[in-house]
C-alpha cells in the first residue's frame, strides 16, 4: 500500500484537483484508493458532495473510533476519509498530547484493502500536515507555474528535512507535478525548466491549464466523468 502526501506550502497549486483525479485515474486501472482529506476546508467532501456522519475529527480525537466508521465510499474503488471544519478543533485538542504528530499513523496502523492512500494536505505545516507527513512514505508536490509556488516548494523541502531530523521519519519526494501549465507562456516554460533542473527525473509531464478541471468540481465529478476528452483528463491519465 503506497501512502502518498500531496502537499505544497503554497495554496492554489491544484493539490485537491490532483488528489481527486489521480484517485480516479488509479481506480480506472483497477486500483483501490483511499482519499484522506487533511484540510479543515473539506474540499474533497465538497467535491464529492459528501455529508459525513463521522470525519477525520472523530478519528483523531475519539479513542473508540476506528477508520471504517469514518470512511465513505464515493465511487467504485474510491473511498474518502472526509474532513470538516471540526478538524481545526481536533488540531487544538491534539496540541497538548504526547506523540501528537503520530496520532494518524496510530489510528491507521491496521488499515488494509487499499493499493493507494492519497492524503490531500492543507497549505501549511500545521499539526494535521505533520500527521500526514509522518504517516506517508512519499510526497507528490503539485507546483503551479509561478514564482511563489517555487518558494512554496523550497519551504516544503525545508519542512520535510525538519520532520526527518526532529520526528525521525523519512519521506521521499517521488513526483513533482507542474500544474496550470501553458506552453505559450514564457513564465510557464521558465518555471518548468527550473523544476526539471532541481528535481532531475522526478518532474512529470505538466498538467495543462484547463477550465474543465474547475468545472468538473462544481458538478461533483472527476474530470474523467465530466469531460474524458479534455486536456485535463488526458494529462492526469
Amino acid at each position: 500500500m503506497r501512502k502518498i502526501a500531496i502537499i505544497n506550502q503554497k495554496g492554489g497549486t491544484a493539490k485537491t484537483t490532483t488528489a481527486v483525479n489521480l484517485a480516479a485515474a488509479l481506480a480506472d486501472r483497477d486500483r483501490k484508493v483511499l482519499l484522506v482529506d487533511m484540510d479543515p476546508q473539506g474540499n474533497i467532501s465538497t467535491w464529492f458532495d459528501v455529508t459525513p456522519h463521522k470525519s477525520l475529527y472523530h478519528l483523531l480525537v475519539e479513542e473508540t473510533t476506528i477508520p471504517q466508521e469514518c470512511i465513505t465510499p464515493v465511487r467504485e474503488r474510491i473511498d474518502v476519509l472526509p474532513s470538516t471544519k471540526t478538524a481545526a478543533q481536533a488540531e487544538l485538542i491534539l496540541t497538548g498530547l504526547p506523540g501528537r504528530e503520530r496520532v494518524l499513523s496510530r489510528k491507521l496502523a491496521k488499515l488494509s484493502g487499499y493499493d493507494f492512500v492519497l492524503l490531500d494536505c492543507p497549505p501549511s505545516l500545521n499539526l494535521l500536515n505533520q500527521n500526514a507527513i509522518v504517516y506517508a512514505d512519499e510526497a507528490f508536490i503539485p507546483v503551479s507555474m509561478d514564482y511563489l509556488a517555487l518558494v512554496g516548494v523550497r519551504q516544503m523541502l525545508e519542512n520535510l528535512k525538519m520532520v526527518h531530523e526532529i520526528l525521525e521519519h523519512q519521506i521521499d519526494i517521488t513526483l513533482v507535478i507542474p500544474t496550470f501549465y501553458d506552453g505559450r507562456n514564457r513564465k510557464s516554460r521558465e518555471v518548468l525548466e527550473k523544476l526539471e533542473l532541481h528535481f532531475d527525473g522526478k518532474v512529470t509531464e505538466p498538467i495543462r491549464a484547463n477550465v474543465r478541471l474547475a468545472e468538473a468540481a462544481s458538478y461533483h465529478q472527476t474530470i474523467f466523468e465530466y469531460d474524458p476528452n479534455s486536456h485535463g483528463a488526458r494529462d492526469y491519465k
